[in-house]
Order: structure tokens, then C-alpha cells, then sequence
């Protein structure tokens, strides 16, 4: 990347303006061991649910809730975000986030599980957005129950695409890497989804179900 294009991305990267709840929200993500989504990323998924009108949002991952709060200023007023993840101390954090940001308890539903148990059980074609910020192979894994539940029109959008820059080079063969560069060509590929890579942070898959 020339040193301009880095400017350029750095700039992008700092473009966009974080509530006070969604920094906090991230230090404590920091602090606690995991990589909340940045700034850029979060605000592509507020474009994203707003562009679509959404009412209706999955996330699987719900980390201390940086993304979740993206989500929810992306949706109206009577959205409902539902959030799924396997961290209770993760998921407690998240529920302070959404509280302190002002967003009632009626617009989430926060869900403790493994997501490849909880997925199958929920509504196909009722979601307006599904969220995947997990790693790619289990963002590989769950793409398929991810697409089942979205309706025609609906965003899956799956984070950490391009995977710390690696999915790019060929010469990279470990299994995290293969997982995601397959991920973004099986769902280029299929017939029923418009799909697009995003350059925003470490990659933002997006796929629009077209029927």
C-alpha cells in the first residue's frame, strides 16, 4: 500500500464520530481481551441497517456491545436488536452499554448460547439484517443459517473479511485465512445473493438476499 492510500485509509478509519457509550463500550472490550469492531466498521453496519430500514437485527457476537450500539442508532425507534453469544461477562457489559446509551430494554434481546445451536431455532426470512462478528470459520459455518433467516432484501454483513490483511496474499494457507477467503468467494458466487468486500478495517463482507 503506497503512502498515500495508507493516509487515505488511516483518514477513513477516523472519520467517523463515536458516541461516548460506544468508546467506552470498546476500552472495555480492550480490557477484557477482545478486538471490538473500529469506528469505520461500525459505522458501515449503522449505514447498512439504516439503508434498509431495518426493524429486525441479528448479531451473533455480542462482545461489550460496541457493535450493538452501531446497530441500534442504524434501526428506528421500534427496532429490535437480538444478540447472541456464549460470554455471560461479555454480554452483562453489553446490557450496561445499551442502558447507559439510553436504548430500553424492550429494543434487545440479549441471548447466551452457541449460535450454531440458537440459529436453527430462529424465524427464516423475518430479519432484515444478520451480523456476523466471529471469526471466519465460524463465520463460514453459520452463513448458510445466516441467509435462512434474512428476508429478500435483507444485509448478511460479516466482519473481519480480509482477516489482519492476510486473505489478500495466496501465500497465506493457515486455516483462519482459507476459512475467510472461501467465505467471500462462496457467497460472491451465489446466485441468490449481491455481494461486495469492503476495505473498512479488517474487511467487511456484505451480501444483499436477492431472492
Amino acid at each position: 500500500m503506497s503512502a498515500d492510500k495508507t493516509l487515505s485509509w488511516s483518514y477513513t478509519e477516523e472519520f467517523p464520530r463515536e458516541g461516548e457509550q460506544a468508546a467506552q463500550a470498546r476500552l472495555r472490550g480492550i480490557e477484557l481481551g477482545i478486538s471490538p469492531v473500529s469506528p469505520a466498521t461500525g459505522a458501515a453496519l449503522r449505514m447498512l441497517a439504516a439503508s434498509v430500514a431495518a426493524k429486525s437485527i441479528a448479531e451473533i457476537g455480542t462482545g461489550t456491545g460496541v457493535s450493538g450500539l452501531w446497530l441500534l442508532d442504524g434501526m428506528g425507534a421500534d427496532g429490535m436488536l437480538t444478540t447472541i453469544d456464549v460470554e455471560a461477562e461479555l454480554q452483562r457489559e453489553a446490557r450496561r452499554a445499551f442502558d447507559a446509551a439510553g436504548h430500553p430494554g424492550s429494543r434487545t434481546r440479549v441471548i447466551r448460547g452457541r449460535a450454531s445451536d440458537v440459529m436453527p431455532r430462529m424465524a427464516e426470512r423475518s430479519y432484515d439484517m444478520v451480523v456476523l462478528d466471529v471469526e471466519p470459520d465460524e463465520a463460514a459455518a453459520l452463513a448458510d443459517p445466516a441467509v435462512r433467516m434474512l428476508r429478500v432484501g435483507g444485509v448478511l454483513a460479516v466482519t473481519h473479511a480480509l482477516w489482519k490483511d492476510h486473505v489478500a496474499d495466496p501465500a497465506r494457507r493457515d486455516a483462519l485465512t482459507v476459512a475467510a477467503r472461501e467465505l467471500g468467494k462462496s457467497l460472491r458466487d451465489r446466485e441468490d445473493l449481491l455481494t461486495s468486500l469492503l476495505p473498512v478495517e479488517d474487511g467487511l463482507l456484505v451480501s444483499i438476499r436477492q431472492a
